[in-house]
């Protein structure tokens, strides 16, 4: 499948506390194509973040929309391993001015 399509809608999801899209603050852990429909893991910054469901429900509403075909998409929230901001891209760094090395 299409994992670069996938990624470009899931870049359209914007975190709405830091204003930066779920793939380049490294939310993403994974994505599995499966006969059923794709299944995306994603993770929060925290186990506490209350956009949480709201980021996940936009993480689908993207995916639908951009493989509208194929059967819904699945979110699975995982916590392990804990999220930090070394999973950030290095746009991501320069936008919130953390070091880029």
């Amino acid at each position: 499948m299409d994992t670069e399509r996938a990624l470009a809608a899931l870049r359209t999801v914007i975190d709405p506390e830091v204003g930066i899209n779920i793939v380049d603050l490294g939310l993403v852990y994974g994505l599995d194509w499966r006969p059923e429909g794709l299944r995306v893991r994603l993770s929060m910054t925290s186990a506490a973040c209350p956009m949480g469901e709201w980021i996940a429900e936009q993480a689908l509403d993207a995916l639908d929309a951009a493989f509208p075909g194929l059967p819904p998409a699945e979110v699975d929230l995982v916590w392990e391993p804990p999220w930090g901001p070394e999973r950030m891209s290095p746009e991501a760094r320069s936008q919130l001015q953390w070091p880029t090395n």
